[in-house]
């Protein structure tokens, strides 16, 4: 396992945590399952199986999964497609024995490509989400599903409208609530709570989701300030639980869809695994293909009891992680805490405000993208900076795996630019007349430097004496190769001189340029070199 701490050392910080992560699942669990056109029963099944399963299987030490809201207009659509959520089960398990696959590919690698902007720009984005999602909710609006994420929702409205709405409909009761319990989790922060022996123990998230609910019930006798029945946390109709339709395990469409989704799942977990790490105190690192074997035993299990596909999850993580959590433990017994409340306590469940526990995700979207967080990468630098605002942007008003996507290609073209401009070294400036211009190649000159070289080559003054260094490249591209012969072979007709020092022939060319002078063989590059003089 990739702890430096054992589990039993960590009881008394993992076990508040696990019972935060516990109090911000519920209600995304339901709420994604909602806004994904499935039975509210399939989130808490996804949510139970991403706490415990994929928990033990997991290698992330702070790392939570469970069903994703950045997969809901997938599964919604599927379920169109295919006629049934049961047909969709059997997807989620092929997408599960796929990932399975993908580890045994080591195709967890790729997670290492992503960018430090990026993955910061990712984690903003999902706070401004957050934030700009739970606002109606602790206003008292809550017409859309508190799971739902996406900028454009199933109802045809987005984010802006949503937040338009919620100031032609607030509720009172719920405003109050709201407020309340975001002073008590600033409150609860300070260190003269944190400093104190036994207040430390009592987890701040729970103790603001415990005064939301006595608010709730001390407001029903008050007319200005009850809340109706629409505001709690939702638990009707979790009787009856889906089954999946095996006969769809020998559909082509169900093996498509069940390969989307194993892709998309994996690059969500491995970019949530890296952003997850990052907030790590202990700077712990994910073996990304144990995380794949894991999150394809979660889907399978899923799958097969009925629950939505899972993903590593940075809402929940983050919030792990801000309640102190130190092993996966934390991870593990939150999924327990699901099975449990839901077959023991529905009753109180129930009776919980979902502004208590918008004030909880508020102060956690909060964290992820504050102030002092666009400053440093401010300060970091121009392109810095540009990676991380265009990643922030698309994550939160497109979806996480576009903004990322986003993100890369503005780093990708930074490369390409880079590669343009300084592929070698060469100022102009220095050349004085009647002394050689040297052109010293980098140590790789790749395909992507073919425009630079060629636009530098074609702008040196007729009746130069050039000098083109390779003493230090370790490898030339032939694309790169075959424009500097080019212009040594062009370069008589503009009086231009030129030489090639250790410039590098392919075995092809050396057969077939060279020439016997004196009895010792001399490239055809040394040649032209010394036909110039």
């Amino acid at each position: 396992m990739n702890d430096r701490l054992h589990p039993l050392s960590a009881l008394r910080s993992d076990l508040p945590a696990a019972l935060v992560v516990f109090l911000v699942a519920l209600p995304l669990c339901l709420g994604i399952a909602v806004a994904s056109g499935a039975p509210p029963i399939s989130g808490l099944i996804a949510g139970a199986v991403g706490g415990i399963i994929v928990g033990l299987a997991s290698g992330s030490p702070l790392g939570v999964s469970g069903p994703a809201a950045g997969l809901t207009s997938i599964v919604l659509v599927a379920i169109q497609q295919a006629g049934s959520y049961e047909k969709v089960l059997a997807a989620v398990m092929i997408a599960g024995l796929l990932q399975i696959a993908f580890g045994f590919l080591r195709a967890g690698v790729i997670a290492y490509y992503f960018p430090s902007a990026v993955i910061k720009g990712m984690l903003a984005g999902i706070g401004v989400i957050i934030v700009l999602k739970q606002l109606p909710h602790a206003v008292g609006y809550d017409k859309d599903p508190i799971g739902e994420m996406g900028f454009e929702q199933p109802d045809q409205h987005n984010t802006f409208s949503e937040l338009y709405y919620m100031l032609l409909e607030p509720t009172a009761g719920a405003i109050v609530i709201a407020l309340v319990c975001l002073a008590v989790l600033l409150i609860w922060e300070r260190p003269l709570v944190q400093g104190h022996r036994l207040l430390k123990l009592v987890p701040g998230p729970f103790l603001a989701v415990l005064v939301g609910l006595l608010l709730a019930q001390v407001f029903r006798g008050i007319d200005a300030l009850a809340i109706g029945s629409g505001h709690y946390v939702d638990l009707r109709e979790l009787a009856e639980v889906p089954r999946p339709d095996f006969d769809a395990l020998l559909s082509v469409e169900i093996w498509t869809l069940g390969l989307s989704l194993a892709i998309v799942a994996s690059l969500e977990s491995l970019l949530c695994a890296e952003a997850t790490d990052r907030m790590d105190p202990l700077k712990r690192i994910t073996p990304t293909n144990r995380e794949l074997h894991a999150q394809g035993l979660g889907n399978l299990v899923s799958g097969f009891l009925g629950g939505l596909p899972v993903t590593q999850v940075v809402v929940r993580s983050s919030a792990n992680v801000q309640a102190g959590a130190r092993t996966k433990l934390s991870t593990i017994a939150h999924g327990g805490l699901l099975v449990a409340a839901v077959l023991a306590i529905p009753g109180v469940l129930s009776a919980i405000p979902l502004a208590s526990l918008a004030a909880v995700l508020l102060l956690v979207g909060w964290k992820l993208a504050k102030p002092a967080l666009w400053i440093a990468m401010w300060k970091a630098g121009k392109v810095q900076f540009a990676l991380f605002a265009v990643t922030v942007l698309g994550v939160a008003f497109i979806d996480l795996l576009k903004g990322v996507s986003l993100g890369l290609a503005v780093a990708v073209v930074t490369i390409l630019w880079r590669n343009y401009k300084t592929p070698f070294q060469y100022d102009p400036r220095r050349a004085k007349p009647g002394m050689p211009i040297y052109l010293v190649l980098g140590q790789d000159v790749t395909f992507l430097n073919k425009a630079s070289i060629m636009r530098t080559l074609n702008e040196l003054p007729d009746g130069a004496r050039v000098v083109i260094d390779a003493s230090r490249s370790g490898d030339i591209d032939p694309d790169v190769r075959e424009i500097i012969e080019n212009f040594a072979q062009a370069a008589p007709l503009r009086r231009i001189r030129v030489e090639l020092l250790d410039f590098p022939m392919s075995d092809e060319d050396k057969l077939q340029q060279m020439t016997v002078l004196g009895g010792r063989p001399r490239s055809r590059a040394k040649s032209r070199a010394a036909a110039s003089h």
